[in-house]
Formats: C-alpha cells, structure tokens, sequence
C-alpha cells in the first residue's frame, strides 16, 4: 500500500491543534517523520500507524 514518497504533501483523518491537515513526509525509513505546513510542528510515527492514520495524498513531490 506504499503510494505516498518523501516531500508529498499528504492529509491525516485528524486535524493537527492549529487548524490545519495538510503534513509534509520529511522523513522515511521504518518511522515516517511528517510536518505540519502550517506550524512546522514535527511528528514521527510507526509506518503502520501512519497508514492508518493517513487519509490520503493532497501533492505528489515532483
């Protein structure tokens, strides 16, 4: 179910506190670090936590 790559801009099914759901994946290996693009607040999480939490790709990285 890998279809998400470092740099994509991806939305999580829960709001992060400062009203925004858009994450960027900075970090991928067997956690998936991601950040909030709009506080810059930084999240490491287990790959199958974050595929479950994941609810889907809002930007391919080019």
């Amino acid at each position: 179910m890998k279809d998400y790559d470092l740099n994509d801009i991806v939305e999580m099914k829960k709001a992060h506190p400062c009203g925004t759901n858009r994450w960027k994946i900075i970090r991928m290996g067997m956690d998936i670090k991601i950040e909030c693009t709009g506080c810059g607040h930084i999240v490491m999480l287990p790959r199958r936590e974050f595929e479950r939490k994941m609810k889907k790709i809002l930007e391919k990285a080019n």
